[in-house]
C-alpha cells in the first residue's frame, strides 16, 4: 500500500484508535450553549483547528523526526514533558494519554516492530500526538503528511459528533470541513516548519473556555463522548 493510502488510513475515523468515542470538547461546549446551529459550529471547528489543532500537529511531526535519534527515548521524554505542560486541564490531560495508549495499541497491532520502543510512559502512557509520530513514521508516512493527519483529525473528530450532538445535515457538516481542507494543510506546514525548532519553542495555542469546559464535562454521570 502506498503512502497516500496509508495517509488516508490513519485519517479515517474508522481506525481502532477509538477517536469515534470523543467529541474534542464539542458536546460541553453544545450543553453550554455556545454551538447551537452550523454557523457556531464552524467558527468551533476553526478556532479547535487554531489551537488544538496546531499544537497536536506540531508535537506529531516532533516525535517523527525523533525516530532516527539515538537519543529518542530522551527526545521523546522531553516532548512529553512539554506538551504536558501545553495542555492546562487536568481532564485534558488524561484524554490525551488515553488516546494514546489506544493508538499505540493500533501501531503495535497494525506495524509490529515500529519504531514504538523508548516511549515514556507516565501515568497512562504518552501523549496521543507524539504516538500519532511514531506510528506516521511506522506507516512510511513523512512529518508533513503525519502533521496533516494530526491536523484533520482535530475538526473530523468534532465534526462528526456535531452530526449526533446537534442533528445537523451531514452534507452541511461535511461541506464545512470542505472548506476547512485549505486551513489544514497551512496549519500542517505551519506545524512542520516549528518541529524543525527546539521544542520548548513548539506552539502552544490555548483554548482557555476548552479547558474549563472539559473539567466540567468529566463531572458528568451521563454523556455520550468521553471527552
Amino acid at each position: 500500500m502506498g503512502t497516500r493510502s496509508l495517509l488516508l488510513l490513519l485519517a479515517d475515523g474508522r481506525f481502532p484508535a477509538g477517536a469515534h468515542a470523543h467529541s474534542g470538547g464539542l458536546e460541553a461546549a453544545v450543553a453550554a450553549g455556545r454551538v447551537t446551529d452550523l454557523a457556531t459550529l464552524a467558527a468551533f471547528l476553526r478556532g479547535r483547528l487554531a489551537t488544538a489543532g496546531l499544537v497536536g500537529a506540531a508535537f506529531a511531526a516532533a516525535a517523527h523526526r525523533a525516530v532516527p535519534a539515538g537519543d529518542r527515548a530522551a527526545v521523546l521524554a522531553v516532548l512529553d514533558a512539554e506538551l504536558d505542560a501545553r495542555t492546562a486541564a487536568p481532564a485534558l490531560r488524561t484524554v490525551s494519554r488515553r488516546q494514546g495508549r489506544a493508538l499505540l495499541r493500533a501501531g503495535h497491532r497494525v506495524w509490529p516492530g515500529g519504531p514504538f520502543a523508548g516511549l515514556p510512559d507516565p501515568g497512562e502512557g504518552p501523549h496521543q500526538p507524539l504516538v500519532l509520530g511514531l506510528v506516521g513514521a511506522a506507516a512510511g508516512l513523512d512529518p508533513a503528511d503525519t502533521a496533516l493527519v494530526a491536523a484533520y483529525g482535530t475538526v473530523t473528530g468534532a465534526a462528526s459528533a456535531g452530526l449526533r450532538l446537534l442533528g445537523l445535515d451531514p452534507y452541511h457538516v461535511h461541506a464545512l470541513l470542505a472548506d476547512l481542507a485549505g486551513a489544514c494543510d497551512v496549519t500542517a506546514a505551519t506545524a512542520v516548519a516549528a518541529a524543525d525548532g527546539q521544542p520548548e519553542a513548539l506552539p502552544a495555542a490555548a483554548a482557555p473556555l476548552s479547558d474549563i469546559h472539559a473539567e466540567a464535562h468529566a463531572t458528568w454521570e451521563v454523556r455520550l463522548f468521553a471527552s
